[in-house]
C-alpha cells in the first residue's frame, strides 16, 4: 500500500523478496539490474553486503529516466561461517560442502537493504541473524539437493522451505534470513515518505 506518488522499484530477481514486500502490502515494479557480486579479496561480510546492495541501488537508478522520481529498493544476503561468506552452490558438490560446514553449528546471516532516491542518495540498513542447524547426514543432504531448493540460495538452504526441518534455533529476523528484513525495509520506506498500514 504505497500512499505516495512515487513509484517503488524492486531491483531483485528473488521471488522471496517479492513475496515479503507483498506480505506487508507494498506495491512495486520489478527492475532488472546486473551487478558483479564477486567478493573482493579480504573483504568482510559487512563491507561486501553493503557494497553490493548499494551498487544494485545505483544500477537501478541508472536505468531510470532522469524525470522518474521512483525509489529503488535492493538487498543482498550473505551466509557467514568462520568469517567466510558462503555463496550460492554451483553444483551438488559445492552444496554438500556448504551444508556439511553448517551442520550442527550456528552461523550468521547478514542482509543489507538499500534504498535509492531520485537524487541518487542511498539509505542503507542491515540485519544480522544467528541460525543453528542440527547435525545433517549425507543422505538427507543429498535428498535436499535433489529437491532443487538449494540451487539459488546463499549458503545452500532456504529457511522458508524444506530446510526448516534442519533449523533448531533462530535469533534475529526470519525475513532477514529469507533475504529482506521487513523491519529495516519498512524503516527505509517510511523515511522516504511511503506510508504503511494506513486506511
Amino acid at each position: 500500500m504505497n500512499n505516495s506518488n512515487r513509484l517503488l522499484y524492486l531491483a531483485s530477481r528473488s521471488p522471496r523478496r517479492q513475496q515479503l514486500l507483498q506480505q506487508i502490502g507494498v506495491s512495486f515494479v520489478l527492475l532488472d539490474v546486473e551487478v558483479d557480486e564477486t567478493p573482493a579479496p579480504q573483504e568482510t561480510a559487512a563491507v561486501y553486503v553493503e557494497r553490493i546492495a548499494v551498487a544494485k541501488a545505483h544500477a537501478g537508478r541508472a536505468v531510470l529516466t532522469a524525470d522518474d522520481s521512483g525509489l529503488v529498493l535492493t538487498a543482498d544476503t550473505a551466509v557467514i561461517i568462520d568469517d567466510q561468506i558462503l555463496g550460492k552452490p554451483r553444483d551438488q558438490a559445492a552444496c554438500m560442502q556448504m551444508l556439511a560446514r553448517l551442520s550442527g553449528r550456528t552461523h550468521q546471516v547478514l542482509t543489507g537493504v538499500a534504498l535509492a532516491t531520485a537524487s541518487d542518495t542511498i539509505w542503507y540498513q542491515a540485519s544480522l541473524s544467528q541460525v543453528t542447524l542440527r547435525e545433517l547426514d549425507t543422505h538427507e543432504m543429498q535428498a535436499y539437493w535433489a529437491s532443487g531448493e538449494p540451487l539459488d540460495k546463499a549458503g545452500g538452504y532456504a529457511i522458508q522451505g524444506l530446510a526448516a526441518l534442519f533449523i533448531t534455533a533462530l535469533q534475529g529476523s526470519y525475513s532477514g534470513v529469507m533475504g529482506l528484513p521487513l523491519y529495516e525495509t519498512a524503516q527505509l520506506l517510511q523515511r522516504a515518505g511511503l506510508r504503511l498500514l494506513t486506511a
